[in-house]
């Protein structure tokens, strides 16, 4: 990088920082307010072992195809259990469930 370059990106800097400082002058001295911690659910079924085994390969990145070929199953019975885990788990996506397991310490 030379020097203009860096110039240029301390010139962004500068200006973006100065922007940010008018916005924050002009907001209120108010505190922001404490969400407080709600205690998780208890789940009206838990996930089976072999679901575990499946969330788990999910949170190291592992697409349907690819547990299935790890677990020795079928590219729809991995479909099956993380159907399953969705629901399980009250979860909109994959890696909400992965959050959830490890909330939960389902996973690690």
């Amino acid at each position: 990088m030379d020097a203009a370059e860096r110039n240029a990106i301390l010139t962004r800097y500068r200006e973006h920082s100065a922007r940010f400082e008018s916005v924050a002058a002009r907001r209120e001295t108010t505190v922001a307010e404490v969400i407080p911690f709600q205690p998780l659910k208890e789940l009206e079924q838990e996930p089976t072992a072999r679901e575990i085994e499946v969330l788990q390969l999910i949170s190291d990145g592992l697409v349907n195809r690819e547990i299935g070929v790890r677990l020795f199953l079928s590219e729809e019975t991995v479909k099956s259990h993380v159907r399953h885990l969705l629901a399980k788990l009250q979860s909109r996506s994959r890696a909400h469930a992965v959050a959830v397991g490890f909330r939960r310490g389902l996973i690690s």
